[in-house]
């Protein structure tokens, strides 16, 4: 795994905490409801030892519950699906520190102490509050003071007997208590926001722009702060034209990511690439990592509207049968067209990341050295695992060597193509990215062979190698199947990944039987075909080998600081209780 990636991972797995909350806010609503209800039952039958007053104070309660959910929102001028988000957590807290309290009373029997912590657990409330307004939602500091007691004390009047109000809010003891808790929300509020330095934006304003992308699907606010500090390159795009009778096809290496998340920038990058060029290319994954990312749209459409200005390398009617060589867990697939030689590197079914870079750099030069004119390499990042490891690397290197050795003694033929996409397959899976999967069938020397893709975020493990057997059976010999590592999201993915990677959702039989139906689609386009090797430069921006690292490192700050004031906070309130 780069380091890029790696920070990706990191940013990732510190904003899965935004993925706590329910997945609907009528979810939250009644979560937020049934604890109140638990609330009040508790304060009245345990705390004040009532029962006759539950069916007054219980849907007062209930009824002000929601009132000030619609105050709040008004007041923050947020959505109101946020606000039950915060209130239903918030409840949860005051809920937690009566039962703690109640406990606590009995173990040291000092029943006295009840009502303290009813209005302790008001000032916790507010104080949560304080912390969630000013970081997620953008309050200012002082607006979130002022909002802040709003609901805990409008639901402390619903259902706390009128008689308590004046003793119970006018205690020295648990004035000191919510004190305390309000400025340690205030003190984490200003460090937190600051735990990032000059080098990236306030944490806080990086957050609020994550969760408006991921909430509203509002990528504005996180593209204008990326774009800001990308930093203009040069991207390189190649391409094999195939062109027959009647239909063109195209393999595109891109040299841009895609990425960072869904929906910003390049996330989508391979499949507007692919319906740019009319739904007839696949769009692999090049050995590039997250310093390539386009970081807005803009960038995404300059990309985009390059790729009709490309200069033609090479032109030509032949190609060798392709080759195979495993070292290892290391697999290399090599084709020859011309004098472009096209390495299709896998260590599935074992784990793969990104392909490191020094692979691509070592490779070209090895292919120049040998007389090839051109070295495209794909990354076919068809496992889920972890960081390549070196020797699995060095594999990856000897297989390819050995490849580009052998491609060098084949001899060529004339090439026939076919092609086939899932455009009117009707497939619906949430594991796959707009543009699906797709089929390529090559015939050389009378011998057909196939190459499979899917626009998706990586692979199960062994899902490759459950289709190339299942085509095998039928008789159909698919070389691979390469993803193009698209961070499109078809819906909200709440596990450690942030997305749904293919075969996660999809059965592999029914998987099979799709790859099984395009092959037979593109065995019936073939045609005699002519290929052009063509290369195409962009200058954009790209979001560049630190902004991530910089992000990441101010996460993690924030991070550190976020875990002190838990302990500092969680250790005030045992106290509390002892």
């Amino acid at each position: 795994m780069t380091e890029n990636a790696d920070n990706v991972s990191r940013i990732h797995k510190r904003y899965t905490l935004t993925t706590l909350t329910p997945s609907s806010h009528y979810l939250s609503l009644l979560i937020s409801i049934i604890v109140t209800s638990a609330t009040v039952t508790l304060a009245l039958f345990a705390y004040f030892k009532t029962n006759d007053k539950i069916f007054f104070s219980l849907p007062l309660s209930i009824a002000v519950l929601y009132g000030t959910q619609v105050l709040d929102a008004r007041l923050l001028k947020t959505e109101f699906s946020k606000i039950v988000h915060l209130s239903a957590f918030g409840n949860l807290l005051w809920f937690v520190t009566l039962l703690g309290g109640f406990v606590s009373a009995h173990v040291f029997a000092k029943p006295e102490l009840l009502p303290i912590y009813i209005t302790e657990g008001m000032f916790l409330f507010a104080s949560f509050r304080i912390g969630l307004f000013t970081s997620v939602m953008g309050a200012k500091l002082k607006t979130a003071w002022a909002v802040c007691l709003i609901q805990p004390l409008a639901m402390f009047f619903a259902f706390v007997p009128s008689g308590s109000w004046i003793p119970m809010l006018s205690d020295l003891k648990v004035i000191g208590y919510g004190l305390v808790f309000l400025f340690l929300a205030t003190a984490w509020t200003l460090l937190s926001d600051r735990a990032a330095g000059i080098k990236v934006p306030r944490t806080h304003k990086v957050l609020q722009a994550y969760v408006a992308a991921w909430t509203r699907n509002d990528p504005s606010e996180m593209e204008t702060l990326m774009e800001e500090r990308s930093q203009p390159t040069k991207v390189s795009t190649f391409q094999i034209l195939f062109k027959t009778k009647n239909n063109e096809f195209r393999l595109v290496v891109p040299d841009v990511h895609p990425g960072p998340f869904h929906p910003i920038g390049g996330s989508n990058i391979p499949y507007l690439i692919y319906k740019n060029l009319n739904y007839s290319a696949m769009v692999m994954h090049s050995v590039s990592d997250h310093s390539l990312n386009l970081p807005s749209k803009s960038q995404v459409d300059a990309y985009l509207s390059s790729l009709t200005k490309s200069s033609i390398i090479h032109k030509g009617f032949d190609c060798t049968k392709p080759v195979t060589v495993q070292v290892n867990k290391a697999r290399a697939v090599g084709m020859l067209f011309g004098k472009t030689a096209v390495l299709i590197l896998s260590l599935s079914p074992h784990g793969m990341e990104d392909v490191p870079l020094y692979v691509k750099s070592e490779l070209e030069q090895y292919g120049k050295n040998r007389g090839f004119e051109k070295i495209l390499i794909v990354d076919s990042h068809n496992a889920m695992g972890e960081e390549i490891l070196k020797q699995d690397s060095d594999d990856l290197l000897k297989a390819a060597k050995s490849n580009l050795d052998t491609l060098i003694t084949k001899e060529a033929y004339p090439l026939e193509i076919g092609y086939a996409n899932s455009e009117n397959l009707k497939i619906q899976a949430d594991d796959l990215g707009p543009g699906k999967v797709g089929m390529m069938c090559l015939k050389i020397n009378n011998e057909k062979f196939f190459l499979g893709w899917a626009d998706s975020n990586n692979m199960r493990n062994g899902l490759r190698e459950e289709i190339v057997s299942s085509l095998s059976k039928s008789g159909y010999n698919l070389l691979d199947i390469c993803t193009s590592d698209s961070h499109y999201k078809a819906r909200e993915a709440r596990n450690k990944y942030g997305y749904f990677y293919f075969g996660s959702l999809s059965e592999s039989q029914e998987v099979a039987s799709w790859y099984l139906n395009l092959a037979k689609k593109s065995e019936q386009n073939l045609s005699p075909t002519m290929f052009e090797t063509l290369q195409q430069e962009t200058d954009v921006k790209v979001m560049g080998p630190k902004q991530l690292e910089n992000y990441s490192k101010s996460l993690d700050r924030a991070m550190r600081i976020t875990q002190g004031f838990l302990i500092g906070t969680t250790a005030f309130f045992l106290f509390t209780l002892l």
